[in-house]
């Protein structure tokens, strides 16, 4: 299993909130209300911004540990460790909702049959697509 810690700049605001970035991750930020869960939040942040690198099959910036002045005066640095293989995991086995059209007639009579939609249509394009069992998560 692959980690990967990269240290996430966390800015105070006024109100008490935090602001957070990654100088190893550019336009990955996000917010958090409070200094305990700005942990969370940047783990959440991170994860999903290599996630969609991943998918955008760009290159995974190898983590840092060398911080600007400029990211540290001022400014809570907290190291950040994240799972790419879980999230991805957690991500490719979400259950999403997909809209499909079907003739009145049919669903009439799939829901007298209580039929399950999503099992049905999942079990389906598995046949369909030939997709081997060992392949299904």
């Amino acid at each position: 299993m692959q980690n990967l810690t990269y240290l996430a700049v966390l800015e105070p605001s006024s109100d008490g909130s935090y602001s957070i970035y990654f100088p190893d991750l550019p336009g990955c930020i996000s917010t958090s209300n409070s200094l305990g869960e700005a942990a969370n939040m940047a783990a959440e942040a991170a994860s999903l911004h290599v996630y969609n690198m991943e998918c955008d099959n760009e290159e995974i910036p190898a983590p840092s540990l060398k911080l600007s002045k400029e990211d540290t005066e001022g400014n809570v640095i907290m190291p950040v460790t994240i799972h790419p293989d879980l999230f991805r995991m957690k991500k490719d086995n979400e259950r999403i909702k997909t809209n499909i059209t079907l003739p009145a007639w049919l669903k009439r009579i799939a829901e007298e049959q209580k039929v399950n939609y999503s099992r049905l249509l999942e079990t389906a394009l598995i046949d369909y697509l030939q997709i081997p069992k060992a392949k299904i998560h």
